[in-house]
């Protein structure tokens, strides 16, 4: 059986990649596009329930566009799933992304001109020119500069980058500052270190790193798995991850979490990953 979240095809149409490996009426290429809400839920069907979400200025395939709905595969991670029509843009190479926790965009170069929209750390931009402490995006809004950083500049710290999300309100399948999920707080920390990591947990644990013993000693980064649920380690006592024990990301001890999970019904630690 091929898993939805990974299989870039609708029962109408397939990627071209999958020929030879499944049967389909029709075959595409796909066709390039961009996210061009502030945040946009990745669907498990068109008006479905969520699975994950893509950011502003990412770069996805569309294979479909069917009911008011694009079916897309997501350039960060090879997610696919469906996604509003009205959140696709034509496709932009990103040449800035956001690396404040959050910002805005502006519609002239000052903090008190009206705010277009808020934006999450991770979220992409095409900047076209600097003014002083301000950058021009190619549609001619502006983002302070101090909030950006090149795209391809990637960050030396997984742990420092998931911090940067401490207190965001937990959101199942969220990705973004305004709410975000275990595996959606790992795959921002490791992605913005150039970092391959795919979206869920499960994905994660098959994916990433390495296994050690799940008795420690741990070290920072870390990846400690659930049933359903990962965190990172922050040093040899500490983990960071987002939960819906306290609904928000937060600092815990990993013994303290390893015997309250297990408590709660939730399953044992499975395993322990190391990059």
């Amino acid at each position: 059986m091929t898993d939805r979240r990974a299989t870039p095809a609708t029962p109408r149409i397939a990627h071209a990649s999958l020929q030879g490996v499944m049967e389909a009426p029709a075959w595409t290429n796909g066709s390039p596009a961009r996210i061009a809400a502030p945040l946009a839920d990745l669907l498990a069907a068109p008006a479905g329930p969520r699975d994950r979400q893509v950011l502003y200025g990412e770069r996805v395939t569309v294979i479909e566009r069917y009911q008011g709905f694009g079916f897309v595969m997501a350039q960060k991670d090879g997610y696919c799933g469906w996604v509003a029509e009205p959140a696709l843009g034509p496709d932009m190479a990103p040449t800035h992304r956001i690396s404040a926790p959050a910002g805005h965009l502006y519609r002239a170069p000052g903090l008190k001109s009206p705010e277009v929209c808020g934006l999450s750390f991770g979220a992409r931009l095409t900047i076209a020119a600097e003014h002083d402490r301000f950058a021009e995006t190619h549609d001619g809004f502006f983002v302070p500069r101090a909030h950006i950083a090149p795209a391809d500049e990637t960050e030396a710290d997984a742990v420092r980058v998931a911090e940067l999300f401490l207190g965001t309100p937990y959101l199942w399948g969220g990705n973004s500052r305004a709410g975000i999920d275990c595996s959606g707080l790992v795959q921002a920390a490791l992605l913005a270190c150039g970092i391959p990591c795919p979206g869920d947990s499960d994905q994660q644990c098959m994916a990433l790193g390495h296994l050690i013993p799940s008795h420690g000693p741990f070290q920072r980064g870390d990846l400690l798995f659930w049933p359903g649920h990962v965190a990172m380690a922050v040093d040899g006592q500490r983990l960071i991850h987002a939960n819906g024990f306290r609904a928000a990301t937060t600092h815990e001890g990993i013994e303290t979490c390893i015997v309250r999970i297990e408590a709660q019904g939730e399953g044992p630690l499975l395993c322990v990953k190391r990059l």
